[in-house]
Parts: structure tokens; C-alpha cells; sequence
């Protein structure tokens, strides 16, 4: 029996919440001001996807060892899809227009999947990808 679960909840510890949030609002998301404080904000990817923004201090009371840092390693890359190859590149060049850092070049699979990367404000490192329904069947 495989584990299903309803919701996933991709915990990232940030520096400044308050840029962050203005980071990741110029790029498309939204917040849930129910689960936002001082130390948290509760970004919505989808209707059960969402993305907590924890200040490191706060992070750092959820584990026993230190926070990643980015600027040397990688912790995590968090890829989302995109509705179409146009999507990917909107999200990407507004993310970039926002203070965020290229990851990779673009990359094209040949049609089944086009995939492109950047680094938010605190380095982790987001994967916008598209994957063609119709190329996946054959």
C-alpha cells in the first residue's frame, strides 16, 4: 500500500520574510494571511500545495542541525509545472526581474519537457518545468 498524504507543506527557511513575500508576490503567489506572522507566511502553490517562508531563527526550531547554506550548497530543489513552455519563461523572467539568480539555462528535451531554474533571494533553487501531454504517451 503506498502512503498518501492530501497536502505537502515544503518548509524554507528565509532571511527577510518581508522581501521574500514581496519576492515571491511579484512572481504570481499569494499568501494565506491565516498561517502569516512575523515568523512565517503561508504561500499557496495550489490548492494543496503550499510553501512555508520560516525566519531562520524560527527554521531552525524545527531541527537539530544548522541551516543549509545556500550560497555553497544545495538543499533542495523544488520543481513546479507550468502550463505551457510561454508559463515557464513568464515565471522565470519575472523571478529574475525580482531579485532572483539564474540556476541552469533553459533546457529543452526535445518537446516532451522544457524545463528552466532560478535561485530566490536565499539561494534555494526553483524548477519551473512543462511537460507536453501528448509527448509523454509515446
Amino acid at each position: 500500500m503506498a502512503l498518501t498524504a492530501s497536502n505537502i507543506f515544503v518548509n524554507l527557511p528565509v532571511k527577510d520574510l518581508k522581501k521574500s513575500m514581496e519576492f515571491f508576490s511579484s512572481i504570481g503567489f499569494a499568501f494565506n494571511p491565516q498561517f502569516t506572522d512575523d515568523n512565517a507566511a503561508c504561500m499557496v502553490v495550489s490548492e494543496n500545495i503550499y510553501v512555508m517562508l520560516l525566519v531562520e531563527p524560527f527554521f531552525q526550531g524545527f531541527s537539530k542541525r544548522q541551516v543549509t547554506d545556500t550560497a555553497d550548497s544545495s538543499e533542495v530543489i523544488v520543481a513546479l509545472s507550468a502550463e505551457s513552455r510561454e508559463k515557464v519563461d513568464e515565471i522565470v523572467n519575472k523571478a529574475l526581474e525580482a531579485g532572483g539568480k539564474p540556476a541552469n539555462e533553459p533546457m529543452d528535451q526535445g518537446g516532451f519537457m522544457y524545463a528552466w531554474s532560478f535561485h530566490d533571494l536565499d539561494g534555494h533553487m526553483w524548477e519551473i518545468l512543462y511537460m507536453d501531454p501528448s509527448a509523454v504517451h509515446q
